[in-house]
């Protein structure tokens, strides 16, 4: 039995399995919100609402040990500035875990972790993506038909390139018969 022991291996060694949880509170603090698989979301919640608590605490010392597992400092500040001020009254569960499909390929658990209260600005950045994607796509359809003048332009060169070919070798001579001996 596994009395006092805590915490999944996930079939990773110990460094590889930190490391992995290291980038991903990262990225879960950067962008408020990642997909991963059912059984890591578990495991990054218990880090993640520790490493919140931290920034809430917004001392030195809660900044040194953040640090070990926040190595961006960009994130850093946001983790003391923005996210604590957004969690000062909030006594613990910072993160949400949501089921999502299987994956196709392994049919593995699929799952969204995301801060509770996300910032309204990170919600606004999507539409404005998708925006700026409908946007560009009526300037490629524009640019189609000169590219493939363009295209029906470089094949007619090439064509005109070839035509004066030089004379073909007699069949069934070999080397010495291209070479004129």
């Amino acid at each position: 039995m596994k009395h006092r022991i805590a915490g999944r291996r996930l079939d990773r060694t110990t460094e590889h399995r930190t490391a992995m949880f290291r980038n991903m509170v990262t990225s879960l603090l950067r962008h408020e919100g990642i997909v991963t698989t059912l059984p890591k979301a578990k495991e990054l919640k218990r880090i993640a609402d520790k490493t919140i608590t931290l920034g809430k605490k917004g001392t030195s010392h809660a900044r040194r040990i953040a640090f070990r597992d926040v190595r961006d400092a960009e994130i850093l500040e946001k983790l003391f500035g923005p996210i604590a001020e957004r969690y000062a009254s909030r006594p613990g569960g910072y993160t949400r875990i949501v089921h999502m499909a299987r994956r196709h390929g392994d049919n593995a658990q699929m799952a969204l972790i995301e801060l509770v209260d996300r910032a309204p600005v990170a919600a606004e950045e999507e539409p404005a993506k998708v925006e700026k994607k409908a946007a560009k796509k009526p300037e490629k359809k524009a640019a189609a038909p000169e590219k493939k003048a363009e295209k029906a332009s470089r094949k007619a060169a090439k064509i005109d390139k070839t035509a004066p070919a030089t004379e073909k070798s007699p069949k069934g001579k070999g080397m010495k018969a291209q070479r004129g001996q």
